[in-house]
């Protein structure tokens, strides 16, 4: 009785995740049919079919434009995100200091403080510093939002951490970097990846940061996307959200993949 009660209480709650998860992804997945749309409006479901609002897309100097600063920012930002967060997830995780945890809060906070706020903060301090417009600006600003990301898979991954093997290194004559290096990274690389992957969406998706520090030189895609909708609602946005979604898609597939592969190797 017990056994037949458990099947189907689980099944109960595989049917309700697949529901929830098709409620969430559904309105995503709308904007593919929307983007091969033959009507000059949002029409659905589509009457006919045409690929003429991705020729649009890709031969539009703005769009492409948008599109190749946006994975310019993403990549640096990833990097910079990647760098600081592993560093400060590792201190963390090695050190007890005073105010460690009031520092860590510190670093966790753009998860928790509206994005509007922080974004008004940057650009007074842009605008004094003349940032605003520049990749530096964008790399700084989206890297501060993306550190969170960071920080918390690379924790969980050093959490799980045998910390005997770096005992070992050093007993063996590794140095610190030598140690960090060939041990403690391989061992917590899926965490730095899915980190790496965290921060490269971030930046490719925030939009409220990249308005108020944007420039007519420099529009992130997501920027560019919401300048479209404000003067003129037609498909080619929908392609540029087909592109975004294929793009992070493939991302996550690649950092499963190699997850995976890992986790059998080990």
């Amino acid at each position: 009785m017990t056994r037949h009660s458990g099947k189907f209480w689980r099944a109960v709650l595989v049917v309700f995740c697949a529901a929830v998860a098709g409620w969430l992804v559904a309105p995503s997945l709308v904007v593919i049919p929307l983007s091969f749309t033959d009507r000059p409006t949002f029409t659905f479901p589509p009457t006919g079919w045409s690929t003429q609002w991705y020729t649009n897309f890709f031969t539009d100097p703005s769009w492409l434009w948008a599109l190749e600063a946006s994975i310019r920012v993403g990549l640096l930002v990833a990097v910079v995100a990647t760098i600081c967060g592993t560093a400060a997830a590792v201190a963390f995780s090695r050190t007890r200091f005073f105010g460690d945890q009031g520092l860590r809060a510190l670093l966790l906070s753009p998860m928790i403080v509206p994005v509007i706020v922080v974004s008004i903060g940057i650009y007074a301090i842009y605008l004094r510093l003349n940032l605003l417009g520049t990749t530096v600006g964008f790399v700084v600003a989206h890297s501060v939002l993306a550190l969170p990301f960071v920080i918390i898979p690379v924790s969980a991954s050093l959490a799980g951490f045998d910390r005997r093997l770096e005992d070992a290194a050093a007993v063996c004559g590794a140095g610190r970097w030598t140690t960090f290096r060939t041990v403690t990274l391989p061992q917590v690389a899926p965490g730095v990846l899915s980190g790496a992957l965290f921060a490269f969406a971030t930046s490719f998706d925030e939009v409220v940061l990249s308005l108020f520090i944007q420039s007519p030189y420099l529009q992130t895609l997501p920027v560019r996307m919401y300048a479209s909708v404000t003067r003129d609602t037609d498909p080619t946005i929908a392609a540029a959200a087909t592109v975004i979604l294929a793009l992070t898609t493939v991302l996550t597939v690649v950092a499963g993949v190699y997850s995976s592969r890992r986790n059998r190797v080990r």
